[in-house]
């Protein structure tokens, strides 16, 4: 792993980036939906949707958690979510 920036994201960055996360794991929920519809809950596609469903909302939670790091003070709730 990379040692911990010294120009961390700035409060503007964070939101922008935010708002694409949230707009990528809308999409992400979707298409696991409509995978395990189409093919059922136990088929790989679906299992592998469903991985990835779960490795972007832990990467909201880490993002989140970073934003309060990166800006104390700031309103930083829900850039993630």
């Amino acid at each position: 792993m990379r040692p911990e920036s010294l120009s961390p994201l700035s409060l503007e960055e964070h939101r922008q980036l935010g708002e694409e996360i949230k707009a990528m794991s809308r999409r992400m929920h979707e298409l696991a939906g409509v995978v395990a519809s189409v093919y059922g809950p136990n088929n790989q596609a679906a299992f592998g949707f469903l991985q990835l469903v779960e490795v972007v909302d832990r990467l909201q939670k880490d993002l989140q958690s970073q934003a309060e790091r990166d800006l104390p003070g700031y309103p930083v709730n829900g850039f993630y979510f």
